[in-house]
This record gives structure tokens, C-alpha cells and sequence, in this order.
């Protein structure tokens, strides 16, 4: 089931089919994400015709092309590299006419990846206050809000430096509702929040330096561009994948295995362990009762939690989530099975894409000396999960449509 929702989201088989008609002028492919290097290749191995270009994608996640220039740089915190692409990409588009054609390709984690500090901040402040975000469990919708005020290219401002061009974005969604202006923080679409929204959310989690990067979203002209823009007129968006369609392709693999799917949700967020309690209830339900699905049943979910870091463990949500809810499930755990990762092939930082959990994963942990209370309690579920055997390591997959939950009831 995993697999099937790695494959729906795949750039060969979702960019083909939503390629834009060939325009009298230049073509400019430009792009950030885990998945912008496999679409830019799939673009290449499509299209009619000249272009030149540039992606900027996570290490280790390019893919070999020939006409679109790959460059890879850090993911979750952004780096020089990152930084330096993001000021070539703006340059590509400048000067462009209407007959010319910007094709942007965008995925999860393209706006780390694309960074360009507003003027009157450095890299380094930018890259304190990804920190700071990551570290205090604001979601996605949050982070990528700040990000887009504090940024020279996000937040609709790489159209309007394309603009008179038309600009057609390919988009891979990793974020809960596939709003565009989240996805990457929206570089070619209005933003519909504002300044104030980006202060109250750095005042929710007690954030407050670096001191310049107040100082920048106090003043007006840090604004972003907003629906109804003039310069934003020829930009369009396509989604060409989306968590819901991986979703759907797990649940024709468990019909296939005989399992009854019950799609919970393509974009739950909250805490991980939260979250975890949450499914772990409707999964006792199953047991006792049958409800609100029958086993054998499978229960999938997908969107993006959060992890509030507590500890000095290593661990990313998936495996957070997993060992939260084995803890839940202690005592019901009879006939059922777990896998949560991320569809990138990335559990936060570590090199796992998430974990499984089994009938005996508590009774396996006792026999190796294993508390998994305190290893919640340090947010180490992934060296919790490695001494047991059960991570589950894909390497980068090349697509991202965010998390992937199974939960088996079995009959």
C-alpha cells in the first residue's frame, strides 16, 4: 500500500499529461522541492521543442537531466546553495515578454529549498527562524506563512518578476487542503495572508529573535503580493498529485488483499502522539466492536503532524506516531499492524522514511531492554524503531504528497 502511494504521486507518469501548449517565445523551466529534479526530467523527456532552466531540489534527490540545470541543497533548514539558486531562478525570469513561457514545477519542501532573505536580512536569519519553527510545532500552513514575509521570491513575488510571461505551475501538494499559496509557500500565487498573521504566529510560540526579523515584518513594504494583483494575471496553477490520490491507490491494493479501506482523511494534522491517540481509539473500536469498519479493514490516513521537541532523541512524526500509538494500543494489540512515512522517502531528518508496528513490537522492545516511555519522553522513536529492526528505509522516492498512515485490523 505504501508503494501504490509512492507510485500515484510519481512525476513520470503525473507531468506528462498536464504539460502546457508550446508558446511563441522562450521557455524558462524553473522549480524547488523533493520532487522538482524527477519533474524536471520527466518535462525534458516530453517536451517538444527548446528550453533552458533551473530546479533546485534536497540532496541526494536529483535526477539526471540534460537542458534544466539541477542544483541540491539543505532541507529542513536552508543553506547557501539553496540561497544562491533561489537568486539565479529570479534572474532567469526577469525581462521575459508575453510571448514567453515560465513553467515553475513545485513539491513539497521547495521553500527551504528556495530561499531568498527579504532585503535587510541574511541568511543566517532565516535560517534561525526555520529553526525556531521547527522546533516549536507550528504546522505547516504557519511556517510556510512567516517564511513567505520574510522571503524575496516566495509569496507570489517570483510571477510578479515573470510578469508580462505567462506562468504555468506544476504542482505536487504536501500540504492538508492542497492550498497552492502553502504548497512551497506559493512563489507564483497571491498570498492571502498578511504581516500581522506572520507576527501572531511568532508570538504563539514565543519566537522573538532574531530581533531583525521583527523588525522586517513591522514594515509595510515586506507585504506580499495579494489576490487581484495585475502582475499575477497570466499565472496558473495545475495540481498533478495529491495525497488523496495516493490514498485512494493504497486502498485498491488492500481490496486486492482483501481488506476493507476506510480513507479517514488526507490532511489531518496536530501533535503526532496526539494524533495517535486518536486513531488508537477508533482502532480499539474495530476490535470490540466492529465499528466504524469491520476487519479485516485498513485504516488510511494521510496530511502532516507536528512534533514538539521535548528531547535530544532522533526521530522524525512517523515514528513519534507510531510509537505513541503502540503505547495506545497496549493490551489490544492482537491482530494489528502499523506503517506511518513520509512519501519522500524522509522521516524529518533521518534517512528512514518511518517505521512499522506489529502485534509484539512492545513485547520484542521488553526482551532488548527497551523503555518506550522514555524513548517518547526524548523523541528518539527512531532509535527506538532501529533496535528493533522495524524502520522502514526507501531513500529518496522523488515525489512528496506528505504522510502515509496504514493501520490493519485484522479479522
Amino acid at each position: 500500500m505504501f508503494s501504490a502511494a509512492i507510485d500515484a504521486a510519481q512525476p513520470r507518469l503525473c507531468v506528462p499529461p498536464n504539460l502546457p501548449d508550446r508558446p511563441k517565445g522562450r521557455v524558462i523551466v524553473v522549480g524547488a522541492g523533493k520532487a522538482s529534479a524527477a519533474m524536471a526530467r520527466a518535462v525534458e523527456q516530453h517536451w517538444d521543442g527548446d528550453l533552458t532552466g533551473l530546479v533546485v531540489t534536497r540532496h541526494g534527490h536529483g535526477a539526471a537531466c540534460e537542458k534544466i540545470e539541477i542544483v541540491e541543497a539543505s532541507h529542513p533548514v536552508p543553506d547557501a546553495a539553496g540561497e544562491a539558486a533561489a537568486r539565479r531562478i529570479l534572474d532567469m525570469v526577469q525581462g521575459l515578454t508575453p510571448d514567453d513561457l515560465v513553467l515553475c514545477l513545485i513539491s513539497g519542501g521547495g521553500s527551504a529549498l528556495m530561499t531568498l532573505p527579504a532585503p535587510g536580512l541574511t541568511l543566517a536569519d532565516k535560517q534561525a527562524i526555520n529553526r525556531a519553527l521547527l522546533r516549536s510545532g507550528a504546522n505547516i500552513a504557519e511556517m510556510n506563512c512567516v517564511r513567505k514575509h520574510i522571503s524575496a521570491i516566495k509569496g507570489g513575488r517570483l510571477a510578479a518578476a515573470a510578469a508580462p510571461a505567462r506562468i504555468v505551475t506544476l504542482l505536487i501538494s504536501d500540504v492538508p487542503g492542497d492550498d497552492p499559496a502553502v504548497i512551497a509557500s506559493g512563489p507564483t500565487v497571491p498570498d492571502p495572508t498578511s504581516l500581522g498573521d506572520a507576527r501572531a504566529i511568532l508570538e504563539k510560540y514565543g519566537i522573538a529573535e532574531p530581533q531583525v526579523v521583527l523588525d522586517v515584518l513591522a514594515r509595510e513594504y515586506s507585504e506580499t503580493p495579494k489576490p487581484g494583483a495585475t502582475w499575477l494575471a497570466r499565472s496558473e496553477t495545475v495540481m498533478i498529485a495529491t495525497p488523496q490520490l495516493s490514498l485512494e491507490a493504497a486502498a485498491t491494493v488492500a481490496r486486492a488483499q482483501g481488506l476493507t479501506p476506510l480513507i479517514l482523511g488526507d490532511a489531518i494534522e496536530g501533535e503526532a502522539r496526539d494524533v495517535a491517540q486518536v486513531l488508537a481509539g477508533i482502532t480499539r473500536q474495530m476490535v470490540r466492536h466492529g465499528q466504524p469498519i469491520a476487519p479485516p479493514a485498513v485504516l488510511l490516513s494521510g496530511g502532516e503532524t507536528t512534533v514538539t521537541l521535548r528531547g535530544q532523541g532522533r526521530g522524525g512524526r512517523n515514528v513519534e506516531f507510531l510509537l505513541a500509538l503502540a503505547l495506545a494500543l497496549d493490551g489490544v494489540m492482537g491482530d494489528v499492524f502499523a506503517l506511518a512515512g513520509d512519501t519522500d522517502g524522509i522521516d524529518g531528518s533521518e534517512d528512514n522514511a518511518g517505521a512499522i508496528i506489529t502485534p509484539d513490537t512492545l513485547a520484542r522492545a521488553a526482551a532488548r531492554g527497551l523503555d518506550p516511555k522514555k524513548s517518547l519522553g526524548d523523541n528518539d522513536g527512531y532509535g527506538f524503531f532501529e533496535a528493533l529492526d522495524d524502520l522502514v528505509m526507501t531513500g529518496p522516492t522523488l515525489t512528496n504528497v506528505n504522510d502515509f498512515r496504514a493501520i490493519i485490523v485484522g479479522g
